[in-house]
């Protein structure tokens, strides 16, 4: 669906900001200081940066009517070391109370991956929420499932000693599918850990960029519920599974396209009280 895109030029003043701005080139300024046009109109991409930066409101774009433009004070942003504490001290909590989080606390977190960039501002993720205990246990389930699968494969004898001696990090993680399953079998869910709920980040399956989208938008939902106070992890493992059987958790899940990314969520049993340093940080500059 095309947009419809126009500068008002009785207010414009000229500045060029959103020239300089625009990532697909579409307004053009021939000389510093001299009138704005338009070109390539439907190769807009709806990011709104020429809407966001301008100064008189000028830019009349249909994707972005008034009621969705903001006006805000950088001053009112954390500061820098607000947010360096932040992210020094968010860890991966797996230690989850009973009492489940709040629905207008998940929908803030979902909140913030949304606004999170995606390639060409395509916006092809969606996001399922799922707290029912027993498609949390599905989804346990059918990870304990395929990484069982895998090592009874790994450890059969006509295939052992080929993948022992040329895919030795596949073999390595043997011992870790045996525990998890072992754990399971005593009533210890290390795939979910006890989580109450869990967001899966999914894009349509043909979408190249939706593995690069999804993380870019777990991290702002990571450092939201960081925020609100909830703990979560990433689900790797059941990321690694539903990459192995493409199509299958979605199906039982009943998603439309494929699961990217996800993130486990609970109410903390209790928070850390110290953040520890890392390793020393290593940057290399080229100039």
């Amino acid at each position: 669906m095309g947009v419809d895109l126009a500068i008002d030029l009785s207010t414009c003043i000229k500045c060029g900001k959103c020239v300089e701005l625009c990532p697909s080139k579409i307004i053009t300024q021939r000389v510093k200081g001299g009138d704005l046009s338009l070109v390539n109109e439907p190769t807009c991409i709806s990011c709104g940066h020429c809407v966001a930066v301008c100064p008189t409101d000028s830019i009349k774009h249909s994707t972005f009517p008034q009621d969705k433009i903001h006006a805000f004070n950088y001053d009112d942003y954390p500061t820098e070391d607000q947010f360096l504490l932040l992210c020094k001290a968010r860890r991966s909590n797996r230690a989850f109370s009973k009492k489940r989080v709040p629905a207008e606390t998940i929908h803030k977190i979902v909140e913030a991956s949304y606004a999170a960039p995606a390639a060409s501002n395509s916006r092809q993720i969606s996001y399922t929420v799922i707290t029912d205990p027993e498609k949390l246990k599905l989804i346990t389930e059918f990870t304990l499932s395929t990484f069982d699968s895998i090592r009874k494969k790994l450890v059969f004898p006509l295939v052992k000693p080929f993948v022992k001696w040329f895919f030795q990090e596949a073999y390595q993680y043997i011992p870790v599918f045996e525990s998890l399953n072992a754990a399971y079998d005593q009533g210890e869910d290390l795939i979910l850990r006890n989580a109450t709920g869990v967001i899966l980040y999914h894009t349509p399956a043909s979408y190249r960029f939706g593995v690069a989208d999804s993380n870019l938008a777990y991290q702002n939902g990571s450092l939201m519920a960081e925020c609100l106070g909830v703990s979560q992890f990433y689900l790797g493992f059941v990321c690694t599974a539903s990459n192995l059987n493409k199509g299958k958790l979605e199906k039982l899940l009943g998603i439309d396209g494929r699961i990217q990314a996800g993130m486990a969520i609970g109410l903390p049993k209790f928070r850390f009280p110290k953040y520890i340093d890392r390793e020393e940080l290593r940057v290399e500059t080229l100039e």
